[in-house]
């Protein structure tokens, strides 16, 4: 069953919850919402095109897809940079000191939901071409 507006749905669920954690101060959770916007979105992709994507990373997921789908330089920047709020932005062992609260500031968060809103914008283009 093709299930991409399911994920759509969830990569925009997950820029709305970025940006809630944005205002809230939890910026550390806003940065990895917005990679996993970015993740759902590119994956919604893979959905429609009948395709299995796996792993986390949307820089790897982006690059797959841009064998048949130009991806700029700036979304392949902005993925590559998306993907290094996957982990430390929840284990404090990804720090040497202190705990992910402490390590994330607003205008990173900020920085990020950007980068996670181009490329859901970038994704949905896409869907909307693909029959």
């Amino acid at each position: 069953m093709e299930r991409s507006e399911d994920w759509m749905d969830e990569a925009e669920g997950d820029i709305e919850h970025a940006r809630s954690d944005l205002e809230r101060g939890f910026y550390n959770w806003a940065c990895f919402s917005a990679q996993q916007a970015a993740e759902k979105a590119a994956k919604a992709l893979f959905q429609k095109m009948g395709a299995e994507a796996w792993g986390h990373s949307v820089a790897d997921l982006l690059e797959e897809l841009s064998g048949k789908y130009p991806v700029s330089e700036e979304l392949m920047n902005a993925a590559l940079e998306l993907d290094k709020a996957y982990i430390p932005t929840r284990y404090p062992n990804a720090h040497p000191s202190g705990s992910p609260r402490s390590r994330y500031t607003k205008e990173e968060a900020r920085r990020l939901i950007e980068y996670a809103e181009g490329i859901f914008r970038f994704c949905s283009g896409v869907l909307s071409q693909i029959q």
